[in-house]
């Protein structure tokens, strides 16, 4: 990755990780919150459910001039009784400096609950049940909270990890395009510049112009041309052209007329049947739709072969006796930066353009190719 991206990988994951922690952290809080006043409530109703309990035997033995039994108390839970005195009779008090009143409190680690139910029964004033068990069972709460916390944390750092990578990937992917597409436009720019720079120096130490060099700059100029009006539709490509009845056979020738050069170099020779077609279309777009068509099938032909143009009974096919196209790179030829070669440059974008202007005019287009022999381009016009 380069810098952009790790900046941008490490921004989304650590807004993920931060969020969710957050979230995270809340709803462990309020669960701890909930389980903690959970806790109490139960401990606070076992002490009074006890009090409750020895207060009434307590009432029972005096009614029925009974001796108080012995109660069986759990481990956790200290019990002690305070005669009318204030006197401990039996039992003891985790904390002798209490104030001995009926109510519930929690004082150094102990919740304690301390009940006048008896009403002096058996000389008994006060029950006071103790317990330092909510102390404990919070701290394991708070401990299997905190864990769970961390293994959930830990889960979503990976979950974030993986989603940072996988959303970043279709940026990564664009970025290569884009970083490719430069490449490739400064490589296809390098060619007519170069000739254009050679030629006019020629010019300069010949003090004038051949018809051989004028042809190298009117070739280099139409290259230079073709790569404008490609970015210019790509720059523009939302806005929409003007369109009109037009003849093809008239736009097509001349087109042929325009790359016939370019195709000289190659001892590429065209065979073109036409005949007249009606279409309601942009100039500027059907002229760009031949351009790259035609520019592609001299780019990929062999020298001195043919390229055959035909456009009869609405349909135009412009077929090559180049490379071919292998079958699984068809399917995505005319996506923009696709390209089915490496072979005799190019960057990825004249196919991508033919089909956005073949989908504008509601034009049919198909593509037969096989490697080693040639391609096929098929143009079936509303």
């Amino acid at each position: 990755m380069n810098d952009l991206e790790k900046k941008s990988f490490y921004s989304f994951l650590g807004l993920y990780i931060v969020s969710s922690f957050f979230f995270i952290s809340l709803i462990g809080f309020w669960y701890y919150t909930a389980q903690a006043h959970s806790l109490e409530n139960e401990i606070h109703y076992r002490l009074e459910h006890l009090a409750d309990k020895k207060s009434g035997e307590i009432i029972m033995a005096h009614m029925h001039g009974m001796p108080l039994k012995e109660f069986e108390i759990p481990k956790d839970i200290s019990l002690a009784l305070i005669d009318t005195k204030g006197e401990v009779v039996e039992g003891r008090l985790v904390k002798k400096d209490i104030t001995v009143k009926p109510g519930y409190f929690k004082t150094d680690g102990y919740n304690i609950l301390i009940s006048d139910a008896p009403r002096e029964h058996l000389n008994v004033a006060y029950v006071v049940v103790q317990s330092d068990t909510l102390q404990g069972q919070l701290q394991n709460l708070k401990q299997n909270v905190l864990l769970a916390l961390g293994l959930v944390l830990a889960a979503v750092m990976l979950i974030a990890w993986m989603l940072s990578k996988l959303f970043l990937r279709p940026v990564q992917q664009r970025v290569a395009q884009i970083e490719r597409f430069i490449n490739d436009i400064t490589h296809e720019l390098n060619t007519p510049i170069t000739s254009l720079t050679m030629t006019a120096d020629q010019a300069l130490k010949t003090g004038a112009c051949t018809p051989k060099m004028m042809n190298n700059v009117s070739i280099s100029t139409k290259q230079l041309y073709d790569i404008y009006r490609s970015l210019t539709y790509l720059n523009f490509s939302e806005r929409k052209e003007v369109s009109e009845p037009l003849d093809v056979k008239t736009v097509l020738e001349e087109s042929v007329a325009y790359y016939r050069p370019l195709a000289d170099i190659k001892r590429i020779h065209f065979d073109v049947t036409v005949e007249e077609t009606q279409c309601i279309v942009s100039k500027s777009q059907l002229t760009l739709l031949f351009g790259n068509l035609i520019s592609n099938a001299i780019k990929y032909s062999s020298p001195r072969s043919t390229v055959s143009i035909s456009l009869e009974g609405r349909v135009l096919t412009i077929r090559d006796e180049g490379i071919g196209i292998e079958k699984e790179k068809q399917k995505e030829i005319f996506e923009k930066f696709k390209r089915g070669t490496s072979y005799s440059g190019g960057f990825g974008v004249g196919l991508n353009i033919v089909k956005h202007i073949c989908e504008e005019h509601n034009i049919q287009i198909a593509l037969n190719s096989e490697l080693g022999e040639g391609s096929t381009f098929t143009l079936r016009f509303p």
